[in-house]
């Protein structure tokens, strides 16, 4: 078993259920679902660039996925989400927009948004007692060679190379597109996401997410709102 501390929206929010919808996969409840038809794009084809954030479900990283320390249990890790979500207030992202990351795309800030790093990097510091080292397999899966000196450092101490200063919030929404599709993709998320490109997102929760096993995929467990409202018991 696997945890990792996500943002997500509700699962009745209308950019949860857009996201889900492109991604073919609903994380609150597991259900598969019919992605959109896209001319540019066969069924196939648009459900091979979306595998991968597919798996994991609609969200962004704020920790990690990680197994639970040594002597740590599901039920203490619970009960201290609640205690932070509790301490913590709700805030806007000013906007978001489709962005490229590398090759893939995402839902990204627009700017600069301090709020949210201070948060992400809050989260990472608050829950690391939680987290079981990473095994020499989980660090080579990372490709070491590939990470800057700082991103190395973050990876041996917090279990994850882009935190803190590294840290930059994003949405998945596909997997690596090849170059000759970029362009079409772009335009195709555009069109998809046309309600929430440009618009704030308010970040007002926290998400537990788990994976059963090794590979398998993310579900939600349980959602904390920010602001000490009664965490919702979603699994």
């Amino acid at each position: 078993m696997r945890y990792a501390l996500y943002f997500t929206p509700a699962a009745s929010d209308s950019l949860a259920l857009a996201a889900a919808r492109w991604l073919g996969r609903n994380a609150f409840n597991g259900a598969a679902l019919e992605q959109p038809g896209i001319t540019e794009f066969p069924e196939d084809v648009l459900a091979t660039l979306t595998a991968d954030p597919r798996r994991y479900g609609f969200h962004a990283t704020l920790k990690a996925p990680f197994a639970l320390a040594e002597g740590c249990t599901e039920a203490e890790f619970v009960a201290e989400l609640a205690r932070f979500a509790g301490e913590m207030d709700a805030f806007d992202i000013p906007e978001v927009v489709v962005g490229r990351l590398g090759s893939f795309f995402a839902l990204v800030p627009g700017s600069d948004c301090e709020p949210l790093q201070t948060f992400a990097g809050e989260v990472v510091r608050r829950f690391d007692r939680f987290r079981a080292p990473l095994s020499s397999a989980d660090i080579a899966r990372r490709k070491r060679d590939e990470l800057s000196s700082e991103e190395r450092q973050n990876l041996v101490q917090w279990g994850y190379p882009y935190v803190f200063d590294t840290f930059r919030f994003h949405m998945t929404l596909t997997g690596r597109v090849p170059a000759e599709h970029v362009s079409t993709m772009e335009q195709a998320l555009i069109r998809h996401f046309a309600d929430f490109h440009g618009r704030p997102l308010s970040i007002n929760g926290l998400a537990l997410f788990r994976e059963p096993s090794r590979g398998a995929a993310f579900t939600v467990h349980s959602l904390f709102p920010l602001g000490g409202t009664a965490n919702r018991k979603i699994a």
